[in-house]
């Protein structure tokens, strides 16, 4: 409980006792009105019931459509807002992860398929479920204009992985800049993705950041939901096919903390650093980061280790381009680690970030570099109708390379063309698929895949475009 509201409470029941002494000490028993009282007390417990039955509908009608997600990197919640299975979320829910578990309150486990990131770093992403369904329950959404300070709001969710969890509270403030509802329901690591709700059960905002303060990793009574009219547009763009497919991290803020730059020929490099108020912030989520640049060698192998006791971790990889590469979260107050094959020479930027906003403290970043891995396959191709095979799915080109490796052996698979839009597909010898990429990230038309190989054996490299127009030169190297 909230200290002050406990002494509030503490001095409302111990001024109720005195009053009651001194009414019984010195009034006159029949100036009390049994009658005006027992009115009061029936008016308030017909009050007490109302809104306990708005909260029993709420959750009863919305909490079908609330669902829990398991990513690679994580957990969250969902909405579904379309009754064949789409799915509202956070981006930071499923940033990471191609596919993901659906799990819905009755229990029932879908395979969904993250399809679209919000635009400018905006936190949301939609997952489609993969089975065939139609009639699915869905929330609602309310419209924009209709929130108002003061109004009840209602969060439901799966905090700390306690699924369909209620709680209640009011719209505390509208940030209209920023499209951001701020609430004093309590939310919690595991809501992040799950609605925010009118009393009538419409979602009003997509719970997606809590105020942490330093040293502590729970509500403190300011939550805050991305509100409907930024919803609106994005579920808009993955209709119409024009939202994102992979997540898009806004450049490096201008006016916040210069990056630190490090050598990797002095590696292994410790340091100890502090995320706080002096922070830059990034505008998904608001989470503190700070940021360390490095020259690296196609080839380079990294190893980024970031551990906390008062924070929780998270670390970003950004190519020379800007673009995302390598994400990993913590799921509690621990380590998180990047461990991949940089597949081009330039400079490479790491985030160290936090997995909550408003979460500060101290943390240490350890970077190591084994070395430069060998090349184990290297060819120069092209993609044309005289010497391809075409994909039956969607009539794109391809060509296939076969390598041999061994049991637990990290590889690193590069596709680059300036003819067009590469695809990359890794499967076992018997055909199964075991990754595949489109792009390094999402201002890159170049692909990648980091993997490790589950079983000593052959392997097979399909060399692909994004769709049937691909034609044209590349390059496949794998280390």
């Amino acid at each position: 409980m909230n200290p002050s509201r406990l002494a509030s409470s503490s001095l409302a029941i111990f001024s109720t006792a005195l009053g009651l002494s001194f009414l019984n000490a010195f009034t006159p028993i029949e100036l009390l009105n049994p009658i005006q009282l027992g009115q009061t007390s029936g008016q308030l417990a017909i009050a007490v019931d109302a809104e306990e039955d708005v909260n029993v509908r709420v959750y009863r009608d919305a909490s079908p459509a609330v669902v829990a997600i398991e990513a690679r990197t994580g957990s969250g919640s969902g909405s579904i807002v379309s009754p064949d299975g789409l799915v509202l979320t956070n981006a930071h829910v499923v940033r990471g992860s191609q596919t993901v578990t659906v799990r819905l309150a009755d229990g029932r486990e879908f395979e969904g398929e993250v399809i679209a990131y919000g635009q400018g770093g905006l936190d949301l992403a939609a997952v489609q479920i993969l089975d065939d369904v139609t009639d699915l329950p869905f929330v609602p959404l309310a419209q924009p204009e209709g929130v108002q300070v003061g109004q009840r709001a209602f969060a439901i969710g799966s905090p700390f992985g306690f699924q369909g969890t209620l709680t209640t509270g009011i719209v505390s403030r509208l940030d209209l800049n920023r499209g951001l509802i701020q609430t004093d329901a309590a939310i919690n690591p595991g809501n992040s993705g799950g609605p925010l709700l009118n009393n009538r059960g419409e979602l009003i905002g997509v719970n997606s950041a809590i105020f942490t303060p330093r040293n502590s990793s729970g509500n403190v009574g300011i939550g805050f939901a991305i509100a409907t009219d930024r919803v609106d547009a994005f579920l808009t763009s993955v209709q119409d096919g024009t939202a994102l497919s992979t997540p898009d991290l806004p450049p490096l803020l201008a006016g916040g903390r210069p990056a630190e730059r490090l050598t990797l020929a002095q590696a292994p490099i410790e340091i100890k650093g502090d995320l706080n108020q002096d922070s830059s912030t990034l505008p998904s989520d608001n989470s503190y980061f700070n940021a360390y640049t490095f020259e690296a060698e196609a080839g380079q192998q990294i190893v980024i280790e970031m551990s906390s006791n008062e924070l929780t971790p998270y670390l970003i990889l950004l190519s020379a381009d800007g673009g995302s590469i390598a994400q990993s979260g913590a799921r509690a107050t621990e380590e998180s680690q990047i461990e991949m094959t940089l597949a081009i020479e330039g400079t490479y930027t790491i985030l160290a970030n936090s997995l909550s906003a408003g979460e500060t403290g101290e943390y240490t970043l350890k970077i190591s570099s084994p070395g430069i891995s060998p090349v184990l396959l290297q060819q120069e191709g092209t993609l044309d109708e005289s010497s391809s095979q075409v994909l039956e799915e969607d009539g794109s080109l391809y060509n296939e390379y076969e390598f041999t490796g061994e049991e637990g052996q990290s590889i690193s698979i590069y596709m680059e063309s300036e003819d067009f839009d590469t695809f990359l597909v890794l499967t076992d010898a018997e055909g199964e698929v075991l990754a595949q990429n489109d792009d390094i990230s999402s201002s890159n038309l170049n692909s990648l895949i980091n993997f490790t190989l589950p079983a000593a054996g052959t392997y097979r490299i399909m060399a692909n475009s994004f769709d049937s127009s691909g034609r044209g030169n590349y390059t496949l190297t794998v280390r």
